[in-house]
């Protein structure tokens, strides 16, 4: 069976998350019949879900059960293990440059790029993305998962200010700005599961994510220098674009479809010039379900974020009572809407304390926080409304917070839609 990349395979994997398929129960798709609409048939297979479908999928990335992977993640943050420098790696079996990018067909035309949301994307984009840039000062890499939409063979436009402040990729750009010098970029699709989970989650800008993966993983992560930029890659990777962003060029793309349930119309991202593309001699192409949530870039972050949020009020506040975090995820993408479960008893000082610790935690994050007791669970949203109903005062029990900026909205609209 043939399957379309531009309007079959990410709709196909979506389904499993709107309904009907318990968690647990979603699984990973291997595409191995890709073409698109106008008959191009692609000899790279797809996987898609393969990351984060369900947290079990996840922990199977992480080589250990659901429950420890809070504190694997801290102990890997702890104890951070270097990586290791090879001369030869896998992802630069075959390497495109020159040439070969710019011909009809080539460059990224040989990938089969999905169509994320068929009907409101403008165009194919990269979605399981480690994007990786180098701070031109301190020579530390950043890691993150930025959107990639394709807009020539040999060009893509890099979207690095989704967050508050802007990503660690957008910091770099901005001092390569000040130098008037181009900032080069490795976009790695494909690489070990630890490796990409490092993405997602909020380090400090000068953390060394790839030792915090090798930490994870209980070895060092292997690296190789990228072919044509001053960067380091995995050196396992399925494939690799690499590039440069120029200092002084913003270049328009959207609309898409976006996990907020909006449409981020047409804006102005950061255009990559693609200098070469190394892969392995059967790569497989790696995409994620991302946009309206619950989705896999959700899960990615949610079995990393509860965690650690937990974490950071119990130890590092030392919040007396405290027993779970559970960070909303159906249509609100986790972020704005956080619950705390308390054990009965808890000092209503501590819980104070609690809910206001959650919401300045990290920015963009807890812009609603409630607090519950131990006997409702945190992941229904009917037994949360149920204790807001009954067990409330909203004059005693609603602090409202001034000078709290909102969480991403319509990012190009009207700020009052925060």
């Amino acid at each position: 069976m043939l399957f379309r990349s531009d309007t079959e395979l990410h709709p196909l994997v979506r389904w499993q998350f709107l309904g009907g398929i318990p968690e647990d129960e979603r699984r990973a798709f291997l595409f191995t019949n890709v073409v698109d609409s106008k008959g191009t048939r692609y000899d790279i297979p797809v996987v898609v879900g393969a990351l984060a479908a369900s947290p079990k999928i996840y922990a199977l990335g992480m080589g250990r059960p659901v429950e420890d992977i809070g504190p694997a993640w801290n102990a890997a943050i702890a104890h951070p293990v270097p990586p290791v420098r090879v001369n030869a790696a896998p992802c630069q079996e075959v390497v495109i440059e020159g040439e070969a990018l710019k011909r009809k067909g080539g460059g990224l035309a040989l990938l089969p790029v999905p169509i994320s949301t068929p009907g409101f994307d403008a165009a194919p984009y990269l979605t399981a993305t480690l994007c990786i840039t180098r701070d031109p000062v301190s020579r530390v890499q950043n890691m993150g998962m930025y959107r990639a939409a394709l807009k020539a063979t040999d060009r893509l436009a890099v979207r690095m200010v989704a967050r508050p402040g802007g990503a660690g990729g957008y910091l770099h750009w901005l001092k390569y700005q000040e130098r008037k010098a181009p900032m080069p970029i490795a976009i790695v699709l494909g690489a070990a599961p630890v490796v990409y989970f490092t993405a997602p989650q909020k380090f400090a800008v000068d953390a060394d994510e790839v030792a915090i993966a090798g930490a994870a993983a209980g070895q060092p992560i292997r690296m190789v220098k990228a072919r044509t930029v001053d960067l380091e890659v995995p050196a396992d990777s399925e494939i690799v674009i690499e590039g440069v962003i120029e200092p002084e060029i913003l270049e328009p793309e959207a609309p898409f479809g976006e996990s907020n349930g909006y449409v981020a119309l047409e804006a102005f991202n950061m255009p990559m010039r693609v200098t070469a593309i190394t892969m392995k001699k059967k790569p497989v192409f790696a995409a994620i379900i991302s946009q309206v949530t619950p989705s896999e870039s959700s899960v990615i972050k949610k079995v990393a974020y509860e965690p650690m949020f937990l974490a950071h009020l119990r130890d590092q506040l030392g919040i007396k009572g405290i027993k779970r975090v559970a960070m909303h995820e159906k249509l609100t993408n986790l972020r704005p809407v956080i619950f705390l479960q308390f054990a009965h008893g808890a000092p209503r000082t501590e819980v104070w304390r609690g809910l206001e610790g959650a919401s300045i935690f990290q920015t963009g994050c807890g812009k609603i926080v409630v607090a519950v007791s131990e006997d409702i669970d945190p992941e229904s949203v009917d037994a949360v409304l149920w204790s807001l109903a009954y067990r409330s005062n909203p004059v005693e029990d609603v602090h409202i917070v001034p000078n709290r900026g909102g969480v991403q909205g319509a990012q190009y609209g009207s700020k009052k839609t925060d």
